[in-house]
C-alpha cells in the first residue's frame, strides 16, 4: 500500500485554470476556460469566483465580460494558489503551534514543523509559469481541442487551446 500527501482535486483545477487564464490575451469566460480545461464548467464558475475573492483574478461583469489574472504567472506560486482554495498548508493538524487532542501522547508536537517548512518553502518556489512551461514540454495526450475565442479583445483572438 502506497501513501501520499495528496493535493485536493480544487487546488489541482485552480492551478490548472490560472496557467491558462494567464495565457489569454484579454479577458477569457468561465465557459471558454472549461472547454479548454475539461474542467467541469460549474466547478470553474465556483473556483474563478473564489480565486477572486482572494485576488488571484479579477472579474469583469457585462455582455463582454469574464476573468483575467489579476497578476503574472511568474508572481504566483503554487503555494499561493493552495492556499487560497484550501486555506493554509499544514500537513498535520499541530504544525504552526496549532494543538491536536494527542499532542500530549504523541511526543511529536512541533516536530512536523520541519517537514512542513520543507513543502511550504518548495510549494513557494514554484511559480504558474513553471508549471506552464513544463505542460508545454509534455506530449499531448488525446486528440487537440478546438480553438477557442476568447472576449474582450478588440480582434476577438482566438487562442488555441492546451491540454
Amino acid at each position: 500500500m502506497q501513501a501520499m500527501l495528496r493535493l485536493s482535486k480544487l487546488a489541482d483545477y485552480a492551478t490548472v485554470l490560472l496557467v491558462h487564464l494567464g495565457r489569454h490575451e484579454g479577458l477569457a469566460t468561465a465557459a471558454a476556460l472549461a472547454v479548454e480545461t475539461g474542467v467541469p464548467e460549474p466547478t470553474v464558475a465556483k473556483l474563478l469566483k473564489g480565486l477572486a475573492s482572494s485576488g488571484l483574478v479579477l472579474s469583469h461583469r457585462g455582455a463582454r465580460g469574464g476573468y483575467r489574472l489579476a497578476g503574472e504567472l511568474e508572481k504566483v506560486t503554487v503555494a499561493t494558489v493552495i492556499a487560497a482554495v484550501d486555506g493554509p498548508i499544514a500537513i498535520t493538524a499541530c504544525c504552526d503551534g496549532r494543538e491536536c487532542e494527542h499532542s500530549s501522547l504523541c511526543g511529536l508536537s512541533g516536530q512536523w514543523d520541519v517537514v512542513n517548512d520543507a513543502i511550504l518553502s518548495t510549494l513557494n518556489s514554484i511559480t504558474l509559469a513553471d508549471m506552464g512551461r513544463h505542460a508545454e514540454r509534455l506530449p499531448r495526450r488525446g486528440p487537440a481541442l478546438a480553438p477557442i475565442a476568447t472576449v474582450g479583445t478588440e480582434s476577438s483572438s482566438v487562442t488555441e487551446a492546451v491540454s
